[in-house]
């Protein structure tokens, strides 16, 4: 679904390149999450695949279509929340999105939702009630909050049936239950119409369920995996132990080779090894005991550590 190759983007008086020859695959259907630190180059490609940048060389295919040389038929094909609401607060919902149909050129205009065609009605209703915003369809914007601001952007995004939603940092300012409730939307979305999303969002919570990952930093990709395989390559699970005699401890851990950090409470690096078999090896009466499974977090931080360092 989407295909980019060596694709670099400089800015005008730009000492270094902000994109710097990445290059990826996105499968039809997949969720596809692009991580990154302020800076490396999130914006700047989620705006080159949608045609709001040109990019300086490299090529990118959408849905077949190439983003310089077809960039109308790139637009149809793609749908876009980015991370600022672009919302005509003085309208309604549904005259936003009717708004949005008419540019598109899905539908002719009429000045009001009844004239409109019974097509347009019903897809308007589907998607609202997709959504969750079937009650508030006819309410004025202005009186949204965030989270029903962000619902309405993709009711206004899918119009058009898009094959890849790209969303832009789409939770930015939401409370967490309204960001949970906005992905249990998204992912019905997903489900029904098979949409490939390709996401940006510094919340990684979000990016656990994604297919794959792709790491940026500099420009550059630096990791491309599913959660698992990144969490499982890049971060090793580890004990916590503790005991009131702590010098009996150290010695027994050292007697036992087993990797420790700390003077108490002992970090315990298992290196492949099991939980359970490892605290069944040591007699040192113990005070404390706590498991540590790695996370999307510790793999990403030291991602972005190893490339900081590199630079």
């Amino acid at each position: 679904m989407i295909r980019v190759e060596g694709l670099v983007k400089r800015y005008r008086k730009a000492s270094r390149n902000a994109v710097d020859g990445i290059g990826f695959t996105v499968e039809p259907g997949e969720f596809f999450a692009l991580l990154g630190p302020n800076g490396a180059g999130k914006t700047t490609t989620i705006s080159v695949l949608t045609t709001t940048l040109s990019p300086t060389s490299g090529r990118a295919m959408i849905d077949g279509h190439d983003i310089v040389t077809e960039a109308s038929a790139v637009r149809r094909s793609v749908g876009i929340i980015f991370q600022r609401p672009s919302l005509d607060m003085n309208l309604t919902a549904e005259e936003n999105v009717r708004f949005h149909a008419v540019l598109y050129g899905l539908y002719p205009y009429r000045p009001a939702y009844r004239l409109m065609p019974a097509a347009y009605r019903m897809q308007v209703a589907e998607l609202a009630a997709l959504i969750g915003l079937d009650r508030e369809i006819f309410e004025p914007v202005r009186t949204f909050s965030g989270g029903m601001q962000r619902k309405l952007e993709i009711v206004r995004s899918l119009l058009h049936r898009p094959k890849v939603l790209f969303l832009d940092e789409p939770t930015v300012g939401l409370d967490p239950p309204t960001r949970r409730t906005l992905w249990e939307h998204l992912a019905g979305v997903r489900r029904q119409r098979a949409t490939t999303i390709f996401l940006t969002t510094h919340y990684l919570e979000e990016a656990e369920q994604a297919d794959r990952i792709c790491i940026i930093d500099h420009g550059h990709v630096v990791a491309m995996a599913p959660p698992a395989s990144l969490k499982a390559q890049l971060a090793s699970e580890y004990l916590v132990v503790d005991a009131v005699d702590r010098t009996a401890l150290a010695l027994e851990l050292d007697r036992l080779a087993l990797s420790r950090e700390g003077t108490g409470p002992f970090r315990l690096h298992l290196d492949g090894g099991r939980a359970h078999a490892t605290l069944k090896s040591i007699e040192t009466p113990l005070t404390l005991v706590q498991t540590h499974a790695p996370s999307l977090e510790d793999a990403y931080l030291e991602i972005v550590g190893r490339s900081a360092e590199a630079e």
